[in-house]
């Protein structure tokens, strides 16, 4: 399947509902205005003008979802970034800050202020920052994982 179709898959309308629901508790606004369409929902977060990305609860979390824009960010298709350990996302310098801050954002529902240096698959370095970080959680609050959205980043 091609990433322009990745929207269609009932797993990511149903992550993306995950997403959209799990921001708003917390943080109070809606990270996108959703329709209530499952697809067309699905769709805007895929090409929404912010990088989104999302990882599960395993021992060394993966990444299970990124938008066009993650994936432009990061320089990979959708299929090797959902197979990437989310801590890879950091240089290895920046990791131990960066699950400092995942595990503060896990605590209080999620945290709005972080910003970053993260690395491409090519090796190009880009700053970060204005990053939400959040909980997702599904329809009766059990966590799923965790997600962060940005829309401010420059290149190194």
């Amino acid at each position: 399947m091609q990433e322009r179709e990745i929207w269609s898959r009932p797993e990511i309308q149903v992550h993306g509902r995950a997403l959209i629901q799990s921001f708003k508790r917390p943080v109070g606004r809606e990270l996108i205005h959703a329709t209530g369409d499952p697809a067309q929902d699905a769709a805007t977060l895929f090409h929404a003008r912010f990088a989104l990305l999302s990882h599960g609860l395993e021992a060394d979390p993966v990444l299970n979802y990124g938008n066009q824009m993650a994936l432009d960010l990061w320089e990979m298709d959708f299929p090797a970034f959902t197979q990437m350990p989310s801590r890879l996302t950091a240089e290895p310098m920046l990791r131990d800050e960066r699950q400092r801050l995942m595990e503060l954002a896990a605590r209080k529902g999620f945290i709005d202020d972080y910003a970053g240096i993260r690395i491409s698959a090519s090796g190009a370095r880009f700053r970060i920052s204005n990053v939400i970080l959040w909980s997702v959680t599904d329809d009766s609050g059990a966590r799923l994982g965790q997600a962060a959205m940005f829309d401010t980043w420059e290149k190194l």
